[in-house]
């Protein structure tokens, strides 16, 4: 294969078809170096999108609807970039733990060009996420992170990439012991591999996988993971493989309609009050909570704990499922769904740029990138749950996105498109200026 910018592998367009499903094997996934190894994850982003359209196809083919709605989409790629900016400030968490650890500590090192080590990487990797996967699920403090990818009520492909910002600082610690003997390139491989494997099993339009479901996470298996019935919570934590859960007891086979979604909803499309709520409420229950041993049982113990219940709380307490459970989704108008959709396509277009063009930006520029990005997306959750001041946020964000794009700040990947950015932006704030106008003067009429 032909090497690319920073000596990284080129791969094709089956080749990368093949890492979403693990079937990439050892002798085309395989390498000498950290730096040869394929960036999987960013070149497999048309593969998302071609998949979340063939989900949607099937869903209407099959139910007559549509497997998702726009506002719980849109918050789950909003939480998916944000959970991607800080790559591009800096490298990955993991593999510069990993590497350190590899560099100073290795025991012995097997050869990065063995398909044995290509296979034990592969168990090694799994159930490192399944240890994880679980205790982020039974301390409270680790479950405030890992709630993110839990919070939404529908449960489709866009729901893979609802994810955390912060769960990435804690999950490295649970990879280190290989790195005493497995080369960081295979290590790489896998990393990349088990996440991508997590992405289409996050679907209701595949239903039973027959003699796989002994051996593999299916959709089956992760529908259960998602769900908020009793029979659901805690159970089913592994990444790529169901055996870690059938081992440690901790398997369940999907039974009753899955109602998804956290036991206690959160009933919000703001991402980044989804990503500090929960720590904002263990800081509260901390302060609030007598007693140094009760206060370090609110970090270290189980989300449903507390003074005087087990470790990881009463079973009883968890809500009961009716069935008749109704998702959160204001009803807005036609209008500011289309609206939604449009600057969320303009916020990808500015992210996708600012991945590839990272390199050559001033700190100054990336940072203001990253800022206005954070911005867009607060501004679109808040749209999307009808917030009486978002239009004020809004028409702040479109002056500011005007001014920085006439400083040459922003850019589009598409140079034909820097015209319409700005006609759209303009016609966006004097809009919501309209709409303010009319909020002052439809209050002051109330008040006399």
């Amino acid at each position: 294969m032909d090497g690319e910018a920073g000596g990284r592998r080129a791969t094709t367009q089956g080749q990368q078809l093949r890492a979403l499903f693990y079937v990439l094997p050892p002798g085309e996934s395989s390498f000498r170096t950290v730096e040869e190894v394929p960036d999987y994850v960013e070149k497999s982003i048309p593969f998302f999108i071609a998949f979340i359209a063939l989900e949607f196809a099937v869903s209407w083919v099959q139910k007559r609807k549509l497997s998702g709605r726009i506002n719980d989409g849109i918050c789950s790629l909003s939480l998916g970039i944000l959970s991607r900016l800080p790559d591009v400030l800096f490298r990955s968490v993991d593999l510069i733990s990993y590497i350190y650890i590899w560099n100073n500590y290795r025991l012995f090192e097997l050869p990065w060009d063995s398909p044995w080590t290509w296979y034990l990487t592969f168990l090694g990797v799994d159930f490192a996420y399944y240890c994880f996967h679980r205790i982020s699920h039974e301390v409270n403090i680790l479950w405030a992170a890992h709630q993110v990818h839990h919070s939404s009520e529908d449960y489709n492909l866009f729901t893979a990439l609802r994810q955390s910002v912060l769960q990435r600082y804690t999950s490295w610690i649970f990879n280190l012991p290989m790195a005493l003997f497995i080369p960081p390139s295979v290590f790489a491989v896998h990393l990349q591999f088990n996440l991508l494997y997590q992405f289409w099993i996050h679907t209701e339009v595949v239903t039973n996988l027959g003699p796989l479901e002994w051996i593999l996470n299916t959709p089956s298996h992760h529908r259960v993971h998602h769900g908020r019935n009793p029979y659901c919570v805690d159970k089913n934590y592994g990444g790529t493989l169901i055996i870690w859960d059938r081992i440690f007891g901790t398997f369940e086979a999907e039974d009753a309609k899955v109602i998804y979604g956290l036991t206690h909803p959160v009933n919000s499309f703001d991402p980044i009050m989804l990503q500090l709520r929960p720590l904002a409420h263990i800081w509260n229950t901390f302060w609030a909570t007598l007693g140094f041993c009760n206060k370090l049982s609110v970090i270290f113990k189980g989300p449903g704990w507390g003074p005087g219940k087990p470790r990881l709380g009463l079973p009883e307490e968890i809500p009961m499922i009716t069935g008749k459970e109704v998702p959160f989704n204001p009803s807005v108008p036609v209008y500011l769904n289309c609206y939604a959709v449009v600057h969320f396509a303009v916020i990808m277009d500015l992210y996708t740029e600012l991945l590839a063009s990272v390199t050559m930006l001033s700190q100054g520029t990336i940072l203001l990138r990253i800022g206005f990005i954070i911005l867009s997306l607060a501004c679109l959750g808040l749209l999307m749950e009808k917030r009486p001041k978002a239009g004020i946020l809004e028409i702040i964000r479109c002056l500011v996105f005007m001014g920085m794009y006439k400083l040459g700040y922003f850019r589009s990947q598409f140079s034909s498109l820097g015209c319409a950015y700005e006609v759209l932006f303009s016609l966006c704030a004097a809009f919501w200026g309209i709409q303010i106008m009319k909020w002052i003067i439809s209050s002051k009429r109330k008040h006399d």
